[in-house]
């Protein structure tokens, strides 16, 4: 039979929800290859395919070695990293072709947003491409309509003043991405530039449900964020959160937790690129021990701002952490509270049932395991587009609170403490949860038969087919 061709890049943000997409998709028997740029490569790239390949048999992966000429740009150590990494990705369009060129027959190609560009190699060909965003549809929604937006002042300039994008629940400008705040700027031009190459798809899959976002999922369908042009056709295939293969049942965390009342922890963690500066785990720390509340902290050591971007994917040893926290803190907090200076198996964590709240940077796939695990949240947003999911979490869906003081330079222990009190304690607290607990089970049907996701993938595939007859 003809394959689909996955198309991702090695960030595992990217590349694990792209996997469970390969896995769903294979499980209705479509023969899936993913193809994964090695960018940025680390080194161990391989190691990776071949770990996944273990654990999807059903799927086929594929690394396609970064470009041998690099870009003008790449070459300049100086460069910015997100303009060289979105030219790098760019750049591996050439084997993606040759890999394309490779197979006997492609039914269609479905790239990652970061790897838009490679909907030209797709055209190339003559091959149906449509586009995997791993973000929430209102994000969709909102980069589909800046480009089209007339203003005379760019968002940084705007302050907190609210911006209103079709379908999209109103945005203070200073919660866009950095990377959108100066329009003057080469990194702003190179993700609208991204932004641009969305309409050219002949569908849009977003990782989200729709009864999580019917606004944002209804302007798109519509047509909406750009009068006057046809829009792709939307499927929301969501929630695809990452298993992780393998048991980790044995994590020292796990069997912790297992000591724990129901709904008794508050799991802190912020992703596997965010750290946070000495004084402010300081806060943190502070913040936990007055709470009263059992606490699982998956904490990161800070890392210096000059640190080459691979360092931020290093794990830290243990004595790196005592040095970091209050003199007495894991004394006087030992069987109340446990902190790991590592790695946590966040899926799992978030699933346990002595887990009740989640402290998280709010990146879409954290967000998507809190709701799949029926976890409130405590938004705290770092980069990318978080502080955007943090908007649509807290005003939209009200499945969590904000961290007051997270734009500035330091959240406050007494923030800190406040916030997880509301959520653990409050009348509020119990409000979210009861939500979170609605939206929880609609998530756990989506994927089902006769779910809305389920019912998406297989509309999906119908396209595919009609695709290939025209």
């Amino acid at each position: 039979g003809s394959t689909i061709v996955l198309y991702t890049w090695l960030v595992r943000g990217h590349l694990h929800p792209m996997t469970q997409l390969a896995n769903h998709l294979a499980g209705r028997g479509v023969p899936v290859a993913v193809a994964v740029a090695d960018v940025p490569s680390t080194g161990d790239s391989s190691q990776t395919i071949a770990r996944l390949s273990a654990s999807y048999p059903a799927v086929s992966f594929h690394l396609l070695p970064p470009a041998t000429t690099r870009s003008e740009d790449a070459a300049d150590p100086n460069a910015d990293p997100f303009i060289t990494l979105i030219a790098d990705i760019r750049a591996t369009n050439a084997a993606l072709l040759a890999f394309l060129r490779s197979l006997p027959s492609v039914k269609a190609v479905i790239t990652d947003f970061f790897c838009a560009y490679g909907l030209d190699a797709a055209g190339e060909l003559g091959v149906p491409a449509y586009v995997f965003f791993t973000l929430c549809v209102s994000a969709l929604a909102t980069f589909l309509h800046i480009p089209v937006m007339r203003s005379a002042v760019s968002f940084g300039e705007m302050g907190r003043s609210l911006l209103h994008f079709p379908g999209v629940h109103p945005i203070p400008a200073s919660d866009l991405p950095e990377v959108l705040l100066d329009r003057d700027n080469r990194q702003c031009g190179t993700i609208i530039g991204l932004f641009k190459q969305l309409p050219r798809a002949k569908g849009i899959l977003s990782n989200t449900f729709e009864w999580l976002e019917p606004r944002a999922v209804k302007a798109i369908r519509e047509g909406i964020p750009r009068p006057g042009e046809p829009l792709p056709k939307l499927f929301c295939v969501g929630p695809l959160v990452g298993e992780e293969r393998g048991s980790n049942a044995n994590h020292e965390c796990l069997v912790w937790l297992d000591k724990q009342p129901a709904g008794s922890v508050v799991f802190v963690c912020f992703g596997s690129a965010s750290s946070v500066p000495a004084e402010q785990l300081n806060e943190i720390a502070v913040g936990l021990e007055r709470s009263g509340h059992a606490f699982l902290w998956a904490m990161r050591a800070p890392v210096a701002p000059d640190a080459d971007s691979t360092k931020r994917f290093e794990g830290r040893g243990e004595a790196a952490v005592d040095a970091l926290l209050p003199d007495g803190f894991l004394d006087r907090t030992r069987g109340r509270g446990m902190v790991l200076s590592s790695w946590a198996p966040q899926v799992e964590v978030l699933r346990h049932p002595a887990t009740g709240a989640f402290v998280t940077h709010c990146g879409w796939n954290s967000t998507l395991e809190a709701v799949v695990a029926g976890v409130p949240m405590v938004c705290w947003p770092m980069y990318a587009e978080q502080r955007m999911n943090k908007v649509f979490v807290v005003e939209e869906m009200k499945l969590g609170v904000a961290m007051n003081g997270y734009d500035e330079v330091m959240v406050k222990a007494e923030e800190v403490e406040a916030k997880v009190r509301l959520v653990m304690e409050s009348e509020q607290g119990k409000e979210i949860r009861q939500r979170m607990t609605t939206a929880q089970e609609i998530a756990a049907n989506a994927l089902e038969m006769g779910g809305s996701s389920s019912a998406a993938i297989a509309d999906l595939l119908d396209d595919f087919k009609i695709s290939t007859n025209n």
